[in-house]
Order: C-alpha cells, then sequence, then structure tokens
C-alpha cells in the first residue's frame, strides 16, 4: 500500500482503516489472511534451537493477531498490545501482570461485577489484599495508599450507574508511589478514549463488544505502556494465552467500522434519553454525556464520544413487578447481558450487594439500555408501549 503520509499525521479514524494491514505482505489482498495454525516448522536445525526465525509457535502469534495487535497498538499509542479470549480474561491477566503475593490493590466501587468477583475470589488465594475505594475520590485515593500498594484500577465510567472519575488526577498520585494504573475503557473504546496518553499503564477492552461490533466473538485486548509492558509480556507468554484466529479476524473486521457505528450509537442514544427525559415513569438518566449528569465536565474534558451504553432510574416507588413488567413487554430490546452490538438490549439492575465503598439505594429499580442501531425513532416506540404496559 503507497503512503505517503505520516502515520503520526493521521487521525484515529484513518488509523482504524490503515492501522495493523499491509496488502503488499499478502500478494496485494485488502485484507490479511486467517492463519489456522499450531506447529511452525523450521528451514533447518540451528534456526530451531536459536529461535531466530519471526514465528516459533502459534501460541506466541502469527500474521493474523499480528495485524489486530500492531493496530491496536498504533491507535492505543502503546508500548505493545496482548490479545485475551474476553474482557474478563483481559482484566485478569492485566491484574496479575503487577501484583504479586504480599501486595495491596484498590478497585473502584463501581467496577464490572466480574472484576469484583475476580478480585474476591483469586487475588485473595494468592495473598493478594483487595480494596474498593469511592470513585469521586480523585487524587484523594491518596489517603488510601499503603506502602504494598502496587497497582490502582480504574473504570469509566462505572459499571451500571455511569459514574465518571478523575483518572488522570488518580494516576498522577499512583505513579508518585511507583503503582500501576489499569483502566477498563470498554465503555468508550479506544476511538472516545485513549487511557494512555494521560497517565494510564494498561488500558483494557472487553474488545467482544465493540471492537467486535457484532456479537459474534469473545475478545479482549490489553494496550501497555513501556513501563507496564515487559510484566503483561511474560505474564502472558507463562500464561498460555491464545486467542483463536477466526475470533481475532471478526475483531479486525469490527475495528474497521468502528467510528462509524460509534457514531451512529451515540447520535441513536442522544434521541433516545431526549425522549425518555420526559417520561413519568423515568428518574434519573445515568449517561455521562448528558450535560445533567454529574460527570459530565470530566468526560468532557478526557473523552472525545460516548457510546450506546446508559441507563436510567425508574421514578421513585416503581415495584420490582413494574420494572419486569417493563422489559417482558419490550420487543425490539432482547433481554440479555453483554453489549456493543448492533442490537439494543435492555436489563435490570439492583446495586443491592453490588457496592462496598459508595452508598447506594438499595431499593431503587434501575434499567441498563444499550442502544443499537436501529431507527431511534422505532426504539422509542418500543420503550413507550412498553412503560405504558408496566405503568398503567
Amino acid at each position: 500500500m503507497k503512503n505517503n503520509t505520516s502515520k503520526s499525521e493521521t487521525k484515529l479514524e484513518t488509523k482504524l482503516a490503515h492501522a495493523g494491514r499491509d496488502p503488499a505482505n499478502f500478494h496485494g489482498f485488502v485484507n490479511p489472511p486467517v492463519v489456522h495454525a499450531s506447529t511452525v516448522l523450521y528451514p533447518d536445525s540451528q534456526t530451531l534451537v536459536t529461535g531466530s526465525q519471526k514465528y516459533s509457535y502459534a501460541r506466541r502469534g502469527n500474521p493474523t493477531t499480528d495485524s489486530l495487535e500492531d493496530a491496536l497498538k498504533e491507535i492505543e499509542g502503546a508500548a505493545g498490545v496482548k490479545l485475551a479470549n474476553s474482557g474478563l480474561n483481559a482484566i485478569s491477566l492485566a491484574i496479575l501482570s503487577c501484583v504479586k503475593a504480599g501486595d495491596h490493590i484498590l478497585i473502584a466501587d463501581t467496577a464490572y461485577g466480574p472484576t469484583r468477583h475476580f478480585a474476591d475470589t483469586v487475588l485473595p488465594g494468592l495473598n493478594v489484599a483487595v480494596e474498593y475505594y469511592d470513585p469521586s475520590l480523585g487524587a484523594g485515593i491518596k489517603s488510601l495508599y499503603k506502602p504494598n500498594t502496587t497497582a490502582v484500577f480504574t473504570e469509566a465510567p462505572g459499571s451500571l450507574t455511569f459514574e465518571m472519575m478523575d483518572i488522570p488526577a488518580v494516576a498522577a498520585t499512583a505513579h508518585e508511589i511507583g503503582a500501576t494504573v489499569l483502566m477498563d475503557n470498554t465503555w468508550a473504546s479506544p476511538l472516545y478514549c485513549q487511557p494512555l496518553s494521560f497517565g494510564v499503564d494498561l488500558s483494557i477492552q472487553a474488545g467482544t463488544k465493540y471492537i467486535v461490533g457484532h456479537s459474534d466473538a469473545m475478545l479482549g485486548t490489553i494496550a501497555a505502556s513501556e513501563k507496564a509492558w515487559d510484566n503483561l509480556d511474560k505474564l502472558h507468554g507463562a500464561m498460555g494465552s491464545h486467542v483463536a484466529p477466526d475470533d481475532v479476524y471478526l475483531g479486525l473486521r469490527g475495528l474497521r467500522t468502528l467510528s462509524v457505528r460509534l457514531e451512529r450509537h451515540e447520535k441513536n442514544t442522544a434521541t433516545v434519553l431526549n425522549w425518555l427525559k420526559d417520561q413519568p415513569a423515568v428518574g434519573a438518566l445515568r449517561y455521562p454525556a448528558l450535560e445533567s449528569d454529574p460527570g459530565y465536565e470530566i468526560w468532557k474534558r478526557d473523552f472525545s464520544g460516548a457510546s450506546g451504553l446508559c441507563g436510567f432510574n425508574f421514578a421513585k416507588g416503581t415495584t420490582e413487578a413494574q420494572a419486569h413488567a417493563f422489559l417482558d413487554a419490550l420487543t425490539l430490546f432482547g433481554l440479555g447481558y453483554s453489549w456493543g452490538g448492533f442490537e439494543s438490549l435492555a436489563i435490570p439492575v439492583r446495586l443491592k450487594g453490588m457496592r462496598s465503598a459508595t452508598p447506594i439505594d438499595s431499593d431503587l429499580h434501575a434499567i441498563r439500555l444499550h442502544i443499537g442501531l436501529e431507527d431511534p425513532e422505532d426504539l422509542i416506540k418500543d420503550l413507550g408501549q412498553a412503560l405504558d404496559k408496566a405503568f398503567k
């Protein structure tokens, strides 16, 4: 591919289309091949014993995995990228790469539920102390640091409740004590947020969501800073992590259209939320891109866009039966976990038992929505008829 424009001069949308591929290496074909392999042959014994060729065994990479890792390395501005077989696998690998027995890790109280499960069930057995913190602390998190604090896990916005946090401030204080900063950046994707640019050391994506974008493959990604790269690279190899080439290819395919899909997700979400805010049965909206949201100023400063994942509280006094009736009446919104695909989804949100460092209203009923790529007017009609049936 002939290109007279420096890669450093191109915008992210252009990088999404061009990064990680070189048709000249594959007979001019636009996309890299899907390499199905395990064994790699060597031309002679000397090359085999010295390991002096690019590929040694498929678990350690092949042209397909290299293409996605190289693309994300360029897009995220990383020292290196490793792939994982799910978002949770990426989170667990990233955490394990920067903690050891006797260490203390701080985790945002609003973190993804499975992240908490991993932290609560696996890390104590490794003699790693886990402490959850209020994400609103910002630089005040330094009051929680201990001599053995080696990692700070962040997520913005928070899972289910969408609170924002001042990650640059947290990162600055963490680096004062030499701690590694991790961020689950799945909500915004690397298109709308660049965590490494403001101090994060390990930027994590559940690539299953917006990178794949079609609800048809599981994928996780970890982009590392220079500080964090060596440990991540060593652990990833030692754990034998590998993603099947067909799933990697679906991640590559989805990456190419990420910008146009996210633009539509954001536009549709704004339209739907603008309607929802006026419905009597709806209380507070949860979406940091709204000027009315408490996290709006931080979102505006650190993010360049918003995705299709949002939420809302029902008005006070709503019963569990009414919340379930609303969900059961939906026809265009599927009831299912995950998000980031082309389709709209909805799940109930009950926070009882899900927070330990932040105050919550355990009686509050809420809904998490993923606004897909359908016509937003059709989605509004569906939401309207479901509200009518639930609150008639």
